[in-house]
């Protein structure tokens, strides 16, 4: 045993899960169970070449957790609608389809986050990224079974405006993937924009009939 180490880590950031069917997770989780939808990033190349734009959504899930999910534009369907892709997967499956369903650990502060990589590559394990999301900033590693865990800390608070956001990302969503046989990111914006000028125009003529 190695000497007594300090505790940071403050529970679950949020655990993650890819999905195929975003309007039935929505409506399981938002719609049916009543969680609130806090945080969406729509990411524009961020993956690999074959499927560079994805849509990471948020879910509320009480004391400051999350659950999130990721949506692969253009990635067709390995499993049965329904059946858990990670229970047959096989050499088929993408790595980084897999590694969206991950552990991500709270930490407090910049500090937190630097003393956990020290201690991995202290050790000998090899920190694989460390990325400035848009409210937080992780470090990310595989644990010996293979699952990747990420450590992470807020780098600003959310605010209402940010739940707004994820709110119309995620309506855009939907709508694209529910109307066109060939969603992208784009489509989304185009939509998501849409939304804006409705909500804008509804709020306005709300403003004049006072």
């Amino acid at each position: 045993m190695t000497e007594e180490l300090g505790h940071l880590a403050r529970g679950v950031d949020h655990a993650a899960f890819p999905t195929f069917d975003p309007a039935g997770t929505v409506r399981f989780y938002h719609d049916i169970l009543g969680f609130p939808i806090v945080h969406s990033v729509c990411a524009v190349g961020w993956g690999p070449s074959d499927h560079p734009d994805f849509v990471h959504f948020f879910f509320d899930i009480g004391k400051g957790d999350r659950l999130a999910f990721f949506y692969y534009f253009g990635l067709g369907q390995f499993s049965e609608p329904g059946q858990d892709a990670y229970a047959t997967h096989g050499p088929e499956v993408p790595g980084f389809f897999r590694d969206s369903r991950h552990l991500a650990i709270h930490v407090d502060s910049e500090d937190a986050l630097a003393e956990y990589r020290r201690r991995l590559e202290d050790n000998d394990w090899t920190v694989e990224m460390q990325v400035k999301h848009e409210t937080i900033e992780s470090i990310y590693t595989h644990d010996p079974n293979g699952f990747l865990v990420e450590f992470t800390y807020p780098t600003r608070e959310t605010t209402k405006v940010d739940d707004e956001d994820a709110e119309l990302t995620v309506r855009a969503l939907l709508d694209v993937v529910s109307g066109d046989e060939q969603p992208t990111l784009s489509k989304l914006w185009a939509r998501k924009a849409e939304l804006i000028v409705a909500n804008a125009a509804t709020a306005l003529e709300g403003q004049q009939g006072r």
